[in-house]
């Protein structure tokens, strides 16, 4: 969930009173929200960089709130205060205008060709005559970088810029060019820099470096020119210097480009809602003309009202309340959703706002609507369908399992399921190609690569850690193991695994040799190749050549026993003889 710094002083001025922090918690609450911390930027930079940097810091006391990560409208103070101001009924919800300027004398964005394998999409609006002081002028910035990182995914998805309009003049272009043809000096920069310099630039940036990715590796760099050649930005990394904003900024071109039109116009909805009440004729946004390669031609900010319909009987349903329907029209008109009785009664119309993208099916309607009426006031009832709770078979018979396990002798270790490509290939003497591992698309160390085929690894990571320990080493994991698998849904399927490992001044074969024997012993299983369990010789790219057997029961090979190999030993930066035992228990659940 993201989370949104407020100042007290601030919010309480908005929102016309002051509250305790016990009240204020508690207003989160009733409206969905969480006060997570109560805090000052002196206290922050104390914890994370020591009292002597914290001197001078300001002592202004900060409300940090959790926001549900799809409430978009509530991630500045503008759009928080708004939403608890019409939930304690103090205002009703401003209804947002779009106005379309005169023919000739809007503003215009031009897309080319050239984006398409780039960034294809566009958007953009204006917010005329806004007034900023210094703390809209902060929560405007704020907001964008909130966006940036939730709705946006980083700016992958959407990548914002804000400009000064008076600095510049229209129409626009957004195209690309290679990053040699580009040259521009970037936001607060003292000279020019060709993109290819600006990457260089930015590689070592705390901040910018994260998003260089997104270009780097294309022929074209995505770019946006006013009318006179000025560079406005180059999307997603960084704006020119030219067009910054300030407070004496009375004009904002705003520009949202990136592979997702849907977000695009999400994010820039929520952006000139949340600042639109700042302009001379508040909430009124100046639309803008996108003109696409194909020559069709759009109008921004869409700003759009939608009608949904919902049955009062069924939001009574799935909250388990009884209220009529103008009491649930009122409910829901407090969460900025305006809604009215329509028909005998027997429906409501709800008009969700350009605010509310969150707002898809009508079990989100009925969510708010729970919200407005309480949770705590719902009563608790009996569930009218009987049914009786029981453990999963597979976990009672794990359970169960490492109960005698450790009564003969062995200590449990719980291991990581992530591990490196490494471990379950290379240290156990096989191609990665043949574990048929399932590997994590961005890890983001080389330690947590693929999730493990075997759980080997991790016992023997355990040993290694644990190396100074008195001799023998027993140790054993039950858990599961994941494969790939394209006959189900998800394309892979996890399975029950037991390994066991003893490590000492020799092998002990024998005493994994009897762990499985005991274990086939408590599950019932004889030792007879017909009925019951049994081993064949086999060799084993972990194991030591002729002390390897496959194990066989329920028809089916079920893993393998056997002193492992010296390289594998010394891979895991191990000293002594080793043995394990790895088998799958879910054929005898």
């Amino acid at each position: 969930m993201p989370t949104v710094s407020v100042k007290r002083d601030l919010l309480f001025q908005a929102l016309g009173r002051t509250y305790t922090d016990e009240e204020f918690d508690e207003l989160c609450f009733e409206f969905g929200l969480e006060l997570d911390e109560i805090t000052s930027e002196k206290d922050i930079i104390s914890k994370e960089k020591g009292e002597e940097k914290a001197k001078g810091a300001s002592e202004t006391v900060l409300y940090k709130i959790d926001v549900p990560a799809n409430r978009y409208d509530l991630l500045c103070l503008e759009g928080l205060v708004r939403g608890l101001q019409v939930f304690k009924e103090r205002i009703n919800l401003p209804r947002y205008e779009k106005i379309i300027p005169a023919q000739g004398e809007g503003q215009r964005l031009i897309i080319t060709e050239e984006t398409v394998q780039v960034r294809p999409h566009a958007v953009a609006a204006v917010l005329r005559n806004i007034t900023f002081t210094k703390e809209r002028y902060d929560s405007f910035i704020d907001l964008q970088e909130k966006l940036h990182q939730n709705i946006c995914r980083r700016r992958a998805l959407v990548a914002i810029g804000t400009h000064d309009l008076d600095t510049i003049s229209g129409p626009f272009t957004f195209t690309a060019k290679a990053p040699s043809e580009i040259k521009f000096k970037p936001l607060n920069q003292s000279q020019e820099y060709t993109a290819s310099q600006i990457m260089d630039l930015y590689r070592t940036d705390s901040h910018l470096r994260h998003y260089l990715h997104l270009i780097e590796n294309k022929p074209l760099y995505p770019v946006i020119y006013d009318s006179n050649g000025v560079v406005l930005s180059m999307p997603p990394i960084i704006n020119g210097d030219h067009t910054k904003i300030s407070l004496n900024t009375r004009n904002v071109f705003i520009e949202c480009t990136g592979t997702d039109i849907t977000k695009a116009k999400i994010v820039l909805d929520i952006l000139v809602t949340m600042f639109s009440e700042y302009c001379e004729k508040p909430f009124t946004v100046e639309a803008t003309e996108v003109v696409y390669p194909n020559g069709k031609t759009h109008i921004y900010p869409e700003l759009a009202y939608r009608k949904e319909k919902v049955k009062p009987e069924l939001i009574n349903k799935k909250i388990g309340i009884s209220e009529t329907p103008s009491s649930l029209a009122k409910l829901l008109t407090r969460m900025c959703l305006k809604s009215h009785v329509t028909g005998n009664g027997n429906n409501l119309e709800i008009e969700i706002p350009p605010t509310r993208a969150d707002i898809i099916h009508a079990c989100d309607i009925i969510e708010d609507a729970a919200i407005a009426y309480g949770y705590n006031n719902i009563q608790m009832t009996v569930p009218k369908t009987y049914t009786i709770a029981n453990q999963l078979p597979l976990n009672k018979f794990t359970e169960l399992l490492r109960l005698d396990l450790a009564a003969a002798g062995f200590t449990e270790a719980l291991t990581f399921a992530l591990c490196s490509q490494e471990d379950i290939a290379d240290k156990l003497g096989m191609d990665i190609s043949a574990t048929n591992a399932v590997r994590i698309a961005n890890p983001k160390t080389a330690e947590f690569q693929v999730a493990r085929t075997t759980l080997l690894p991790g016992l023997l990571k355990t040993i290694a850690a644990n190396r100074k320990m008195p001799l023998p080493l027993k140790l054993f994991e039950i858990s599961d193991i994941v494969v790939k698998d394209p006959n189900t849904d998800v394309g892979a399927r996890n399975y029950r695994h037991l390994c066991a490992v003893y490590y000492n001044k020799s092998p002990g074969f024998e005493i994994i040799h009897g762990l499985l024997d005991r274990v086939m012993q408590l599950l019932d299983v004889p030792p007879n190749e017909e009925k019951g369990y049994s081993i064949k010789a086999t060799e084993g790219s972990a194991f030591f050549p002729g002390r390897c057997a496959e194990i066989f029961a329920k028809g089916q090979s079920i893993g393998k026993l056997g002193v492992l190999h010296p390289d594998v030993i010394t891979k895991f930066e191990l000293t002594m003889p080793c043995s394990a035992l790895e088998i799958n228990i879910e054929p005898f659940v």
